[in-house]
């Protein structure tokens, strides 16, 4: 397509990896039996969630009450609500959220649950509640030697069904470059979540799903015997941060900003038109900066980095930059594809044929 007719900075999909990326995730896990509810935060984009749905995903996994409520009034279910909804405005979206979408709750304590199901008995309703279980990020959900106590007293509660038991195993993120470290984690991360539905089955609940969720765990997590739900999020776009942890490779990476130099004017740096506000620093391992510099090519550009933004110019530096002049466009990898898409209100998707769309992002924070 002829990239010198989009305005710049722009947020820009290459339609056709993204496509790859969707298919494979969704073959492999539909092959082994493990169902695939994406977490939406990273696209909030409808024309990709149609697209995940398209390829046989049960619903998606919602951050905040915005993501719900737009895909909610989009018609799409099988939403589940992966926050802790604490207080009251929280709480009455969350009945608002089962009332109108059917949407599926989460909790990790009975502090948690029981206003929660209070309003939900008050409104006349009974909502599907997953158990969150920690099991390794250290952030929320109940410890698993706690679980049962723990679900035995929300399963008491009126207003709740208590379902099933989701983890996300953020905590792999930690692995960086130790790819084998990392997939024996997501193992035990899902091993661990098992046993838990297990020992609640064994008190007599109804443990329908257990639900792990990550991206860098999808090579090794959703395939332990017992997990039936997968949530990943990252795969649909892929980024720099998922390249280093050895999840995907450049090649898979739909998600660029395209941007434009401005300015040469010191040798050995140059500026472009995309700073801080276009572009997340969210790196896992020790990288920093906002992201890698390709050519409008796709390919790297060597010896160019971008250590440092203003709100609305990047920095460039590194001997490759001698190659740039005004006017120049490149494209920038983002270190964390979902943080990225959470600063633009639409991103230009790169058909295969050259063409080019403008897709809506919606529920931004």
């Amino acid at each position: 397509m002829n990239l010198d007719a989009l305005d710049t900075p722009a947020l820009a999909v290459d339609v056709a990896t993204m496509d790859r990326n969707l298919s494979r995730v969704s073959g492999d896990l539909a092959r082994a039996g493990v169902a695939v509810r994406p977490h939406w935060k990273t696209s909030k984009c409808l024309e990709a969630a149609r697209r995940q749905l398209a390829l046989g995903a049960v619903g998606f996994t919602c951050s905040t009450p915005g993501e719900v409520r737009a895909l909610g009034e989009a018609g799409i279910r099988g939403l589940l609500w992966a926050h802790l909804p604490v207080g009251t405005p929280k709480v009455g979206f969350a009945v608002e959220a089962v009332d109108r979408y059917g949407t599926t709750l989460i909790a990790d304590s009975v502090e948690v649950a029981r206003p929660l199901a209070e309003a939900l008995a008050a409104a006349g309703l009974v909502a599907d509640v997953f158990l969150e279980v920690d099991t390794g990020l250290g952030r929320t959900g109940v410890d698993p030697d706690a679980a049962v106590v723990v679900a035995a007293l929300i399963a008491a509660l009126p207003g709740l069904r208590l379902r099933g038991v989701m983890t996300h195993e953020g905590h792999l993120y930690g692995y960086g470059r130790d790819h084998e470290g990392l997939d024996a984690a997501a193992v035990a991360s899902a091993e661990c979540l098992v046993g838990v539905a297990e020992a609640l089955r064994g008190e007599g609940h109804d443990i329908d799903v257990v639900s792990v969720g990550s991206t860098p765990g999808l090579a090794a997590g959703p395939y332990v015997s017992g997990v039936t739900e997968a949530r990943p999020g990252t795969y649909v776009f892929n980024d720099g941060n998922q390249i280093r942890l050895g999840t995907c490779t450049l090649d898979g990476c739909a998600l660029t900003v395209l941007a434009r130099v401005v300015s040469t004017q010191r040798p050995g740096t140059v500026i472009i038109d995309a700073g801080s506000k276009a572009l997340s620093s969210d790196a896992v391992t020790a990288e920093t900066g906002y992201g890698m510099v390709l050519g409008v090519d796709g390919g790297p550009l060597l010896g160019v980095s971008f250590p440092r933004a203003n709100e609305e110019h990047g920095f460039l530096v590194g001997p490759g930059t001698s190659s740039l002049a005004v006017g120049d466009l490149v494209r920038i990898l983002p270190h964390h594809a979902c943080a990225t898409v959470n600063m633009w209100s639409e991103l230009v998707a790169m058909q295969p044929d050259g063409s080019y769309e403008r897709w809506p992002i919606v529920a931004r924070h």
